[in-house]
């Protein structure tokens, strides 16, 4: 039986998520599986990805292929370099000690590459944040200068218009006293 390491599609339509699993080549893709070996969420980012990696390697060590997708899976999460390293320690190339501190500064460099990925996503998301709020700012005063104008000229426009009612009555009651003091 040829065994495949694969994705397997679960989710809803175009909110996907997978299982990592270790199944015969011939079942269907989501179909029977022989271990759920992880998940992987491509969804959020960075992509979350929770693998049982002791064993992924068990199903490397006796054959199993894995997929191109899984592939980069497993070297992502250091799968693959972990099986590199056990070559080499059953080789005589290396001692057990030597391979485990190999693969603990590969794992300490890539997880502080991952926690730096995501400060920098958190940064990018409060810049924006900080960005959207004074452009906020500055369009609502623009706005309330914009009404503080519109206000202050009709303040004007209204004490014109009173002014000229006021003169308009002064003139008519300027006509009508000349015109009393003739009927007199």
């Amino acid at each position: 039986m040829a065994v495949k390491i694969r994705l397997s599609r679960h989710g809803k339509k175009g909110f996907a998520f997978f299982h990592i699993v270790a199944a015969d080549s011939r079942a269907p893709r989501d179909g029977r599986l022989i271990e759920q070996l992880g998940i992987y969420n491509p969804n959020t980012n960075p992509a979350t990805i929770v693998l049982n990696s002791e064993r992924a390697l068990y199903w490397l060590n006796v054959g199993a292929q894995p997929t191109t997708t899984a592939r980069r899976i497993l070297s992502y999460e250091g799968v693959l370099l972990k099986k590199h390293l056990q070559g080499g320690v059953e080789k005589g190339a290396l001692t057990q000690e030597q391979a485990d501190q190999k693969w603990n500064a590969w794992k300490a460099e890539k997880d502080s590459k991952v926690a730096s990925k995501k400060q920098n996503i958190s940064k990018a998301a409060d810049e924006a944040a900080r960005a959207a709020v004074k452009a906020e700012a500055k369009v609502n005063e623009e706005r309330a200068e914009a009404i503080a104008k519109k206000k202050a000229e009709a303040e004007e426009a209204a004490r014109i218009a009173a002014e000229e009612a006021a003169k308009a009555a002064e003139a008519a009651a300027e006509e009508a006293a000349p015109a009393e003091n003739a009927e007199a």
